[in-house]
């Protein structure tokens, strides 16, 4: 009898034990980036919404941001609300009013940024708001806020999105209760209660993924008229002759996570690499930061440049892909 009690108890402190292990490891585990942004058909539906020039010269609707959160009232509500639920979860938000000043600040230096040339900086509005906030992940929110009687109830569709790529990781939608009195963050809240835990699981698990088998991104790699090679030509490298492109294939798979790319171009002038994984974060001063396609893509133009002394110039296309063009600045 005294040993089945010992044996028990043994038991027990190892259950606890290993209690005890797996939440601290949760606890301690990554979380996502994640910013709530209205959705474009919410924008369009409301009519805040401005134009912009694109690189084609073509003019171009777009989210505006600002003039929402200046004239919508329920909006700031419930994005504030969702802010709420998600860090009771452990998810804090990326704010989006501030984010958007800092966009303003972001592009009165963008402005005066021109190649040598003259040609100035272009990308889209979107683009910009990604590339500011540094998400990982984007909680696309449309809601309708609707009457039944003398009562309100609320409609939302919540789509999980992934930054770099937009390819969509969950979603939900369903309706509120109606309410003579609730405010529309407490109709919001009443509404999203039952679909978030689920909703939260499923961008951690991608997050997981991420940060187990890299951030997806697209690479081109190109050269402009006056590089003194191509990928084709041959160069010396760790006591081998090989082609430039045999070189950068090597770095690539040297840096990327797992290994993991898929070639879709390989051209004399022209390299474009698609499904690269790239690692979150990287080791900078001894100190861990956030990476992005960027800093990766900087990674290998730094390596041509002191292997071969070709210089280079990255254009960044979103978060998710960019070109690095070598032979000039």
């Amino acid at each position: 009898m005294v040993s089945n009690r010992k044996t028990m108890k043994k038991i027990i402190f190892a259950i606890v034990g290993l209690l005890a292990v797996c939440t601290t490891a949760f606890g301690q585990a990554k979380k996502p980036t994640i910013m709530v942004v209205p959705s474009p058909i919410y924008m369009e539906r409301n009519q805040y919404t401005t134009t912009y020039q694109d690189q084609f010269g073509k003019q171009q609707s777009t989210p505006d941001y600002e003039m929402a959160f200046r004239k919508d009232e329920n909006l700031r509500l419930v994005i504030s609300e969702l802010g709420k639920i998600m860090a009771d979860r452990g998810f804090p938000l990326k704010d989006l009013e501030q984010t958007l000043r800092g966009m303003s600040s972001d592009n009165a230096q963008r402005t005066m940024l021109t190649s040598r040339n003259g040609a100035s900086v272009v990308e889209s509005p979107m683009d910009e708001l990604k590339r500011v906030a540094k998400a990982d992940i984007i909680m696309d929110l449309d809601f309708t806020i609707k009457k039944q009687g003398p009562n309100k109830y609320i409609t939302f569709n919540l789509r999980g999105m992934d930054a770099y790529t937009d390819k969509l990781i969950t979603s939900a939608s369903g309706s509120g209760e109606p309410s003579t009195s609730a405010s529309a963050a407490l109709l919001l809240e009443e509404a999203v209660l039952n679909y978030m835990d689920g909703f939260n699981a499923d961008l951690q698990n991608h997050f997981n993924d991420m940060f187990a088998n890299g951030r997806e991104a697209k690479i081109t790699l190109l050269m402009f008229d006056t590089c003194p090679m191509s990928f084709e030509d041959e160069v010396e490298f760790m006591n081998e002759t090989v082609t430039l492109m045999d070189v950068i294939d090597y770095w690539m798979s040297e840096h990327c996570v797992q290994g993991r790319f898929s070639t879709l171009t390989a051209g004399e002038y022209e390299l474009v690499y698609e499904q690269v994984r790239t690692p979150l974060f990287r080791t900078v001063l001894g100190k861990e930061r956030a990476s992005d396609t960027r800093a990766f893509v900087n990674e290998l133009g730094k390596f041509l440049s002191e292997k071969f002394s070709l210089p280079y110039k990255i254009n960044t296309i979103g978060l998710g892909e960019a070109w690095l063009v070598l032979g000039d600045q």
